[in-house]
């Protein structure tokens, strides 16, 4: 069970020496890794805090999303938002068009609503393999998971060596709640995806997401259809332990 963690004290919240542990994260990767390490941003909430961050102290640090080719048409618009209002190049990375079309032509366009297997291939044709492109020639790269997100997450490390993509992992929100992102948030006027606001908790694929209900799991938005057993994970940061028997199983098409 994800652990609330309690920050109110003396009649305030503490903020300060979150965002200030985030920052000195921040410049300690861009100062050990120069241009050799990105930001991979999943357009989350977390994602526009590092976003904000990032821009407001001119840190350097390049920002990468994917568009998997099935996104929410909201997750497009805050993309251009970000572009707007921060003045950032984002280098938007597309699934190989040949992956997809074999893919389809062999599985279906709903492929990952079939099998548990058919999902995790589809999102390592249209995440997992962009991502390791993106990741090419890179010693280290950003991510805004958080501890309280799941389970899965809670025994995550703030900076990470990571096996599988053989690069160090910075997490720099690891210790954030989702009630300091929020505060974080609405204090600095920050944009977000508009579906967090229709009670969306976790948005990844269009087809792939859905509104969660008071008391859920925030992933339980997620690929809701498979069995509560499922790794709720789409494969960019299980570990590597999981991700290979997830590899395994798909065979040659990973």
């Amino acid at each position: 069970m994800v652990v609330a963690i309690d920050r109110y004290v003396d009649g305030g919240w503490l903020m300060k020496p979150l965002v200030e542990s985030a920052l000195a994260m921040l410049r300690q990767a861009k100062q050990k890794h120069g241009d050799k390490i990105v930001y991979a941003c999943s357009m989350g909430l977390q994602g526009m805090v590092l976003i904000d961050l990032i821009a407001k102290h001119e840190l350097g640090i390049r920002v990468v999303t994917l568009d998997t080719g099935r996104l929410p048409q909201q997750t497009y618009d805050l993309i251009d938002v970000i572009r707007k209002r921060y003045h950032i190049e984002l280098d938007v990375r597309f699934p190989d068009a040949e992956e997809v079309q074999d893919m389809v032509r062999e599985r279906g366009v709903n492929l990952f609503l079939e099998s548990v297997e058919n999902r995790k291939l589809c999102c390592a044709i249209r995440k997992i393999h962009p991502l390791d492109k993106a990741l090419d020639g890179m010693e280290a790269w950003i991510t805004g998971r958080r501890r309280d997100e799941s389970v899965n997450r809670e025994s995550m490390q703030a900076i990470e060596v990571d096996p599988v993509y053989g690069r160090i992992k910075y997490n720099p929100m690891a210790n954030w709640s989702a009630h300091d992102v929020w505060k974080y948030i609405r204090e600095h006027d920050l944009p977000y995806n508009s579906l967090y606001n229709a009670h969306y908790a976790s948005i990844g694929c269009a087809c792939c997401t859905r509104a969660i209900t008071v008391g859920e799991d925030p992933r339980a938005g997620r690929w809701w259809w498979e069995n509560e057993e499922t790794l709720a994970e789409c494969g960019l940061h299980v570990s590597s332990i999981i991700r290979s028997q997830v590899e395994g199983e798909l065979g040659e098409g990973i």
